[in-house]
């Protein structure tokens, strides 16, 4: 795995992650239009935040770690542009699981 330059670093308990690509194809071999595809769920960390912080300054550290594959909320996160490619920042109790 080639690993990819870019220059954002999350803050706090945010997560960086680069949604990996679903299947374009049914399995019946039906192709899928862009319109059709739903959302992934599933990506790869790029980065991570220090972990959150509480009132009185003590630093809950992070869970995922960078190069971890996640499940992740349907429609949580922010799109940021990486290149020419999108990715989410989410928090990281967006985060559903790690994938093994």
């Amino acid at each position: 795995m080639a690993k990819q330059k870019h220059n954002i670093q999350p803050l706090f308990d945010y997560v960086l992650v680069k949604p990996l690509e679903q299947t374009q194809t049914t399995p019946s071999g039906i192709v899928l239009p862009d319109t059709a595809k739903e959302k992934p769920q599933i990506g790869q960390v790029m980065a991570v935040g220090p972990g959150s912080m509480n009132d009185s300054g003590k630093v809950f550290p992070m869970k995922v770690k960078v190069g971890q594959k996640v499940l992740y909320k349907k429609w949580g996160g922010n799109e940021v542009k990486v290149g020419s490619e999108e990715w989410l920042l989410i928090e990281q109790k967006d985060v559903m699981a790690v994938l093994q």
